[in-house]
C-alpha cells in the first residue's frame, strides 16, 4: 500500500472555491470581508509574503487594506496603526508581517491585534484560548496542517506525535492543536537529547525546526505520517523526503503541503471574523 501525498495545493484551491462564493454571498448582503496586511519596513521576502496574501484575498473576491510603514516607526507608532485598525468596523483580520525591525516590541504589537482581528492567530490571549479549547483563530500553519489531516480523514488519536520545533506561531500551538484531537505530543527542539531515538518512536512527525533536511528518513518508522512544515531555498523541507513515500503512510510534498494550506487558512479566518462580526 503506498503512502497517502496529502496534497495541500489541491485541498487550498478548492477551498478557494467555497471562500469565494461565500464572500459573493456576503457581499450580496452589504459585507465586505476585508483583511488590512501591516508590512514595516521593505524586507523582500516580507513584501513578497504579503503580495501573496493581497493576491489571494483578490482571487476570492476580499477587499485587501495594505499599511506600509517606515522601517523607522517606533513600538508607540505601530500600536497606534493597529488600534485604529482594531476600531475599524468594516476591517475583519488584521495581519503584521513577522519580522518587524528589531527595535520595535513585535510581542506588544502582536497582543495589541484585537481577539476577534486575530485572523493570523499570533495574540498570547488567542493561543490561551486555543490551548484550553475555546473560540479563537489558531495560528495558521498549524490550523492548516490540522484542516489536511482532518481533509483525508487522518485519525491522530491516541498516536505518538512529534513536533520538532518550538515557535510560538508553528511548534508551540502545533503541540496544543494536537493535543486538543487526543494525541500524546512529545515536542523537540535545539536542545534535546537524543532527539534521533524520540523521532524514531513517532507515529506521527511534525518537522518545523527551520533547518534543511535535518530530520533523516531513517529516523522515521514504518507507517509513520510525515509532515513538513519548512521550506528553504532549495525547494526541501525540514524532513530528508527522498523516499519517504517507501515509509510512511501518510506524508506532505514541499512544496505544495503545508505551504498553500497557511495562506488559505488567513483568508478563511478572515472570512469566518466577518460573519461573526456582521451576525450575517
Amino acid at each position: 500500500m503506498s503512502a497517502i501525498l496529502l496534497d495541500g495545493k489541491k485541498l487550498a484551491s478548492d477551498s478557494e472555491v467555497d471562500i469565494k462564493k461565500q464572500v459573493q454571498n456576503l457581499i450580496g448582503k452589504g459585507v465586505f470581508p476585508t483583511l488590512a496586511t501591516i508590512l514595516v519596513g521593505n524586507d523582500p521576502a516580507s513584501e513578497t509574503y504579503v503580495k501573496m496574501k493581497r493576491n489571494t484575498c483578490a482571487r476570492v473576491g476580499m477587499k485587501s487594506i495594505a499599511v506600509e510603514l517606515e522601517d523607522n516607526i517606533t513600538t508607540e507608532e505601530l500600536i497606534n496603526q493597529i488600534d485604529i485598525l482594531n476600531r475599524d468596523k468594516n476591517i475583519h483580520g488584521i495581519l503584521l508581517q513577522h519580522p518587524v525591525p528589531s527595535h520595535i516590541d513585535e510581542r506588544a504589537c502582536f497582543d495589541k491585534i484585537s481577539l476577534e482581528k486575530d485572523v493570523d492567530g499570533v495574540t498570547c490571549l488567542g493561543f490561551g484560548n486555543m490551548a484550553m479549547g475555546l473560540d479563537a483563530y489558531g495560528s495558521c500553519t498549524p490550523a492548516g496542517i490540522i484542516r489536511l489531516i482532518d481533509s483525508y480523514n487522518l485519525d491522530v488519536e491516541g498516536l505518538n506525535a512529534v513536533v520538532v520545533g518550538r515557535s510560538p506561531i508553528l511548534g508551540k500551538p502545533m503541540a496544543m492543536m494536537l493535543l486538543n484531537k487526543n494525541a500524546t505530543v512529545t515536542i523537540c527542539h535545539s536542545r534535546t537529547r537524543n532527539i534521533e531515538s524520540i523521532i524514531s518512536e513517532a507515529d506521527l512527525i511534525v518537522g518545523a525546526v527551520g533547518i534543511p533536511k535535518f530530520i533523516q528518513k531513517n529516523w522515521i518508522k514504518n507507517d509513520c505520517i510525515v509532515i513538513d512544515a519548512g521550506y528553504h531555498p532549495d525547494k526541501c523541507g525540514d524532513i530528508d523526503l527522498d523516499g519517504v513515500e517507501e515509509i510512511a503512510s501518510a506524508f506532505t510534498p514541499v512544496p505544495g503541503g503545508v505551504g498553500p494550506m497557511t495562506i488559505n487558512t488567513l483568508i478563511l479566518q478572515t472570512l469566518q471574523s466577518a460573519i461573526k462580526a456582521t451576525k450575517v
